[in-house]
């Protein structure tokens, strides 16, 4: 497969959730895994979406391929492994009584109905087991890490965007 080089076209892997709340903060773990122990080609951006609603309409307008990683609720056991394709991505608008209220679900129809999500959309992640008031992962989920982030660098290099495990340098 050829390095691609034209970086106005890379993808955005965005993590989202929030580390306060137990394993609604498993996408940030994974982008932080994907920091810290794989390599990306030049113009792959990495970005911490946390909670940040509407702020990510502009990254995901620009972006050339979308890849969200999050924890998500499918009824699923705990850990196992969720992507969903582009057209199973949940986007709709819905009532709200505040600004304050925005989630990804209308970042993506906003993106939708303006006509600029990408073609090339998943969402990979995992089904959580607890989302309540905790600082960590649950074991299930926080074990599926270094996987989701595998899962994200094979869509990656499917796209044409090879990146490979960074190096470990030995010390001794």
């Amino acid at each position: 497969m050829a390095q691609r080089t034209d970086v106005a076209a890379a993808p955005v892997v965005i993590g989202v959730g929030n580390p306060l709340m137990g394993d609604d903060g498993f996408g940030l773990a994974v982008l932080e895994r994907l920091r810290t122990a794989w390599e990306m080609p030049e113009g792959v951006e990495l970005i911490d979406g946390g909670t940040w609603g509407m702020n990510l309409l502009p990254a995901i307008e620009d972006a050339g391929a979308l890849i969200i990683v999050d924890a998500i609720d499918q009824g699923a056991p705990p850990g196992q492994d969720i992507t969903l394709e582009r057209n199973d991505l949940p986007r709709y608008l819905g009532l709200k009584l505040s600004p304050h209220q925005i989630d990804l679900r209308e970042v993506l129809a906003l993106a939708e109905l303006r006509g600029t999500l990408p073609q090339r959309a998943v969402a990979i992640g995992v089904q959580p087991e607890v989302i309540d008031l905790a600082t960590a992962l649950s074991p299930r989920v926080a074990e599926r890490v270094e996987a989701a982030a595998t899962r994200v660098a094979w869509r990656l290099r499917r796209w044409g965007w090879p990146c490979r495990r960074a190096e470990v340098a030995c010390t001794s």
